[in-house]
């Protein structure tokens, strides 16, 4: 998986379990693996328009839309494993490609009301914008909401590692555009896309609720005076709640019911998913941290 060159989630795949385990249980020879992967995707890396290229467009499903270097925002997620090799190995290169797709994402994925397009198609060799538009949301134009939640929590964490201010800054812009947002229901557990046109009787996206509150308790040690620990505690008691927690035993032994994986695909549509779960206990262990 270390050597993994043509898909962006390299990051998520080794950053939820050879960084975790690294960071929690000081596996030292666990070291090597994250540099690894962070060189291979490095080389995913287009300099010419200064982002991390997220799908291969020549094959699959990605070819028939007519791209040519596909970003999506669940990229932010990734760039984690970017500052920790950079850290691990000395090595700023695995710094600096991070920062730069922070900041071109910064300046192409947003809308004026600081909600996220899924997808932007670059120009790899000018870096000209060509397409924005949207895989696993509602329409081009609508707010997908677990992209919401990889943004809010993608740009707590790139402020994390590099204390540029911009980032929080965007971070709480993000929070803006969510929780002041008509379509978010009372229990804070979003519709699979905030313009599903059948909202209420849309399904909800327990994963996207799951991340936002994890990224909510890192927001709040940064800015503790502005309620997001409350935000994320009341999120995590609906979670917690008999509506989302499954009983044991049921639910293919998966903590969270109620997410989405992609509707337009047709794809885990109201089931459970391993990131909510993630996501959720992620969460549940920096609420401990934070009120011990």
């Amino acid at each position: 998986m270390q050597y993994l060159q043509w898909h962006h989630d390299v990051g998520f795949m080794i950053g939820c379990s050879y960084l975790n385990g690294y960071r929690f249980a000081n596996k030292e020879a666990y070291k090597s693996v994250i540099i690894q992967a962070a060189k291979s995707l490095s080389t995913r890396f287009r300099p010419g328009a200064g982002v991390i290229q997220s799908w291969d467009a020549d094959k699959g499903w990605q070819a028939k839309r007519g791209w040519k270097c596909p970003v999506i925002i669940d990229n932010m997620m990734n760039l984690e494993l970017l500052f920790e090799a950079s850290l691990l190995s000395g090595d700023s290169t695995y710094y600096n490609i991070a920062a730069k797709h922070a900041d071109t994402t910064l300046k192409n994925h947003f809308r004026e009301d600081n909600s996220c397009f899924h997808v932007v198609d670059y120009d790899p060799e000018t870096g000209e914008v060509r397409k924005k538009q949207t895989a696993q949301g509602y329409a081009d134009n609508s707010s997908w909401a677990r992209g919401q939640a990889w943004a809010i929590y993608g740009y707590t964490m790139c402020y994390r590692y590099t204390k540029d201010q911009k980032y929080l800054d965007h971070a709480e812009k993000v929070y803006n555009f969510i929780f002041k947002n008509k379509n978010l229901p009372e229990d804070l557990i979003p519709y699979w896309d905030y313009d599903a046109p059948k909202i209420p009787n849309e399904p909800r996206d327990a994963s996207a609720a799951a991340c936002t509150a994890s990224a909510l308790y890192e927001m709040s040690t940064y800015l503790p005076n502005k309620g997001y620990k409350e935000v994320a505690d009341k999120i995590m008691e609906a979670l917690g709640s008999p509506a989302y927690r499954a009983k044991v035993g049921t639910n293919g032994n998966f903590i969270l019911m109620h997410s989405v994986g992609s509707i337009p695909h047709g794809q885990e549509i109201d089931v459970p998913l391993n990131y909510a779960d993630y996501y959720f206990l992620e969460g549940l262990k920096r609420k401990r941290d934070l009120e011990k």
